[in-house]
């Protein structure tokens, strides 16, 4: 290999140091793509890729969506940057992207441009572990589970303004309902939760909160979470479909801007 990685936690992450060309070649796009897999979440430490570079990177690795411009999606609560700022305030809590689809994001790239200077720490929790993790009779119990992930609850949960406009666009996104476990083509199963998670079907409102706040208490426990200090240059790269993630408030006002390149999903909920 072109490069070398060191496990950043036991259970999730990997750092990966490699120089700028090395990253670029096509071959190690395609192991990158595999210790992603495996690791949950690669850290390359202010190796500062232009917006080109990031999109030649996620194009090794798997299909870039077509968002932003060319490629590259700013994620900035100022509206002169980011016209859906405020919807990101969604992104201070627990989730995993895409699940308003049928067939989720499979990984984004993630680079820190302008950072906050309070705050801003991102996190990712491994749901493929803290699966396995779970004691038997608990994943007996959620085996054949459906939730109901709403965009509405989502927002609602961020604390966004429920105006009329917002609750009209909320809204023309249509609920979708998932297996809570989400077994892979691979074998490996994960759960699929976060704040966008609404409610279990079939099951008292009440309890399905309570069930489900649960398995996200578990998931994010340390063992399972890898929490990032940004430095200006560092890229994270993280597989969508079996890490949470989130991003720890950080002023409005303080500029903080990223780039992220989203990989288009391979495989869809289960």
């Amino acid at each position: 290999m072109s490069f070398t990685a060191v496990n950043l936690k036991d259970q999730i992450g990997a750092k990966v140091s490699v120089s700028v060309d090395d990253l670029l070649a096509p071959a190690t796009g395609r192991e990158l793509r595999n210790l992603l897999i495996e690791r949950g979440v690669l850290l390359f430490e202010q190796i500062y890729l232009s917006d080109e570079q990031q999109v030649q990177l996620a194009g090794n690795m798997g299909s870039v969506r077509a968002e932003g411009k060319q490629g590259i999606y700013k994620i900035s609560l100022d509206k002169n940057v980011n016209a859906r700022g405020d919807y990101l305030k969604g992104s201070f809590l627990w989730h995993m992207d895409g699940t308003h689809d049928s067939t989720p994001v499979f990984a984004s790239l993630l680079t820190g441009v302008t950072l906050s200077p309070v705050g801003g720490q991102t996190e990712f929790a491994n749901s493929y572990c803290a699966y396995a993790s779970l004691p038997a009779e608990m994943q007996a119990r959620i085996a054949h589970l459906k939730v109901v992930h709403s965009v509405e609850c989502s927002m609602r949960r961020a604390g966004i303004e429920p105006t009329p406009e917002n609750l009209a666009y909320w809204r023309s996104i249509p609920e979708r309902s998932h297996s809570l476990v989400w077994t892979h083509k691979s074998g490996r199963k994960s759960l699929v939760i976060g704040c966008h998670a609404s409610h279990i079907e079939g099951m008292d409102r009440a309890e399905g909160e309570a069930l489900l706040q649960e398995l996200l208490a578990w998931t994010t426990q340390p063992q399972f979470v890898y929490r990032h200090q940004w430095h200006t240059g560092d890229l994270l790269i993280w597989d969508n479909t079996g890490v949470l993630h989130r991003a720890e408030p950080y002023p409005l006002d303080c500029g903080r801007e990223m780039h992220r390149t989203t990989l288009l999903g391979e495989e869809a909920f289960s």
